[in-house]
C-alpha cells in the first residue's frame, strides 16, 4: 500500500503515529513513576492485568523509532515490570521487547521482523550494521542469530514468526 501513496502522506501517516506512541508513553511513564511512587511507600502489588503500575500489555504494535523503543525498553527494565506480548501482531521495533526478561508471549501474535531502515529506505552499510547489532542486543542469543543470518536482510515487508514458535523456542506463554 506504501507504493501506492504519496511520499508525504506516508510520512505524515507515520508522523502521527509517532506522535500518538509518544503521548502514549507520556503517560506510561506517569503511570509507571506513580506505581513506583506507591511501591516505595511499602505497599506489595502482586502483578494483575487490571494494575497498570506492574503489567504491560502490548497489543497490535506496528513498531516505531528504535531508539525510542529503547529508552521505552530501558525504563520497563529498570522497573522490573512484566510485559505481555498480546493482539494480533507484533511489527519492527516492537519485537525489541523480546529481550526483557519478565515477559511472556500469546501464541496467537505474529511477530514482523526486519532490516534497519530509514522509513523504508536503505541505510549506508556502517549505519545499516550499528543499527542490526543495536537492535539484535535486545533479543535472546538463538533468535540474535537468526535475525542477523535471516531477518535483518529484509528491508520492505516482514519475516513472520508466530507467538507458538517463539513459545517453543522458550518464550513464555501468557495465561490465557
Amino acid at each position: 500500500m506504501e507504493r501506492f501513496l504519496g511520499k508525504g502522506v506516508h510520512q505524515a501517516r507515520q508522523q502521527k503515529t509517532y506522535k500518538r506512541q509518544n503521548r502514549q508513553w507520556g503517560i506510561f511513564a506517569f503511570v509507571l513513576a506513580l506505581g513506583m511512587l506507591v511501591g516505595s511507600a511499602g505497599q506489595a502489588t502482586q502483578p494483575t492485568r487490571s494494575n497498570a503500575a506492574n503489567v504491560i500489555i502490548i497489543k497490535n504494535d506496528r513498531g516505531g523509532l528504535v531508539r525510542q523503543r529503547a529508552e521505552q525498553i530501558a525504563i520497563i527494565k529498570q522497573s522490573g515490570q512484566r510485559v505481555e506480548i498480546r493482539g494480533r501482531q507484533c511489527l519492527s521495533s516492537c519485537t525489541m521487547y523480546l529481550g526483557l526478561a519478565n515477559l511472556c508471549v500469546s501464541p496467537r501474535t505474529s511477530f514482523g521482523f526486519h532490516g534497519p531502515s530509514r522509513y523504508g529506505k536503505a541505510l549506508k552499510a556502517s549505519e545499516f550494521e550499528y543499527w542490526s547489532q543495536f537492535i539484535a542486543g535486545h533479543f535472546p542469543p538463538e533468535l540474535r542469530s537468526w535475525y542477523l543470518e535471516t531477518a535483518r536482510t529484509r528491508i520492505s515487508g516482514y519475516y513472520k514468526i508466530s507467538g507458538r514458535q517463539l513459545i517453543r523456542m522458550g518464550f513464555q506463554q501468557c495465561a490465557s
